[in-house]
Parts: structure tokens; sequence; C-alpha cells
């Protein structure tokens, strides 16, 4: 567990831009939730329908809460699947307002001592600000969910480092992380 560097962050926080920075520097595998969640919540009985339709009834904020027990599972099968990654994890697969929740995957990740928050500024609203900009695609519902994942104490009890990406390039926030990573224990020999 000293070669994976796990990324989290709310949406739009630079994860997947810098799991490949990091790729490219170390050789380590990129792994994005982004991309495997939906394996792995089909695993324990994901009804797409049921999901659409608290989305129609009660907004994103319903279908958010009908996926947490499922993205605990999806971190929980990410971590046994893989090894010696840079793993990015989707933006809610670090938040979990429901405490059993939260605690299974604290006892997932505690193990792993490369967990990495990306955060744009130390102030919280400021941090919102600079997403909602970033996040121009998003929809009002989404940004209200972005603003809990920024405000919500999961991301800050999960992370070992925080890294403040505000006035930094991509380049200079990989630098950092990596930097830090090896001055905390990181190597991976290929």
């Amino acid at each position: 567990m000293k070669s994976e560097i796990i990324l989290i962050g709310p949406m739009g926080s630079g994860k997947t831009t810098i799991a490949e920075l990091l790729y490219e520097r170390t050789m380590l595998q990129h792994r994005s939730m982004d991309i495997l969640r939906w394996a792995y919540f089909d695993e324990i009985g994901y009804d797409r329908h049921l999901a659409s339709q608290k989305h129609a009834q009660g907004g994103f904020w319903e279908m958010y809460r009908y996926w947490k027990p499922f993205e605990a599972h999806a971190v929980r099968r990410l971590l046994e699947d893989f090894k010696e990654c840079i793993f990015d994890l989707g933006a809610s697969h670090s938040v979990y307002e429901d405490e059993i929740l939260f605690k299974q995957v604290q006892n997932l990740l505690n193990p792993y001592p490369h967990i990495i928050l990306l955060m744009p500024s130390p102030d919280q609203d400021e941090s919102i600000k600079i997403l909602n900009a970033r996040n121009d695609y998003a929809t009002d519902a989404q940004r209200e969910v972005n603003e809990h994942l920024i405000r919500h104490h999961s991301n800050y009890d999960l992370a070992k480092h925080t890294v403040y990406t505000e006035g930094k390039t991509p380049e200079d926030t990989n630098d950092e992380v990596l930097q830090w990573a090896r001055n905390n224990g990181w190597m991976y020999e290929p």
C-alpha cells in the first residue's frame, strides 16, 4: 500500500487531470472510479430505472442519496481489484452522510497512507465559487451537491494531506502531490 496514491475531492477539483499527470511521471496505472463504478454498482443490484425515478421525483439529491450504498461498495471493490495504482475516486465516493457508510469507507481507506484531497482553496466559499465557474456545465442541483461535498467533513477526515490548487498549473499541483507522497514514504519500483 506504499505505492498507491488516492485522490479525492469535489466535482471539478482536478482529480482525473492530476491522476493522468501522475501516471505520466510514475507509470503507475490510473484507475478512475468515474469509469469503473457502474460495474461495481451492478454487482449489488443497482437499478437504473429506480435511480431515474428517484431523479424525476426528487431531483439530483434523491438520486445522490440512492447512490450512497453503491458508492461505498464500489470503493471496496476498486481497492480489492487494483493494487499499485493512482486512484481517483468520484466526487461523492468520499463523502457519506450516513455514519455507518462513512465508517466502512474510512476503515477501507485507513491503511492507505497517501490519500490526497484536492481543493481549490482553504476557504470553502472561495472553493465553491471557483468550482462553480469551472463546472459551468453543471445543473443547479449538481452545484448544490458539490457545495455539500466541499462543506461536509468526510473528505477532510479521510485525507492524509490536502493540496490547494488555486493559482497553480496542473503540473505544479502534480509536483506538489508527488513531493508530498515521496516525503511521506511513497515508493514505487516498476
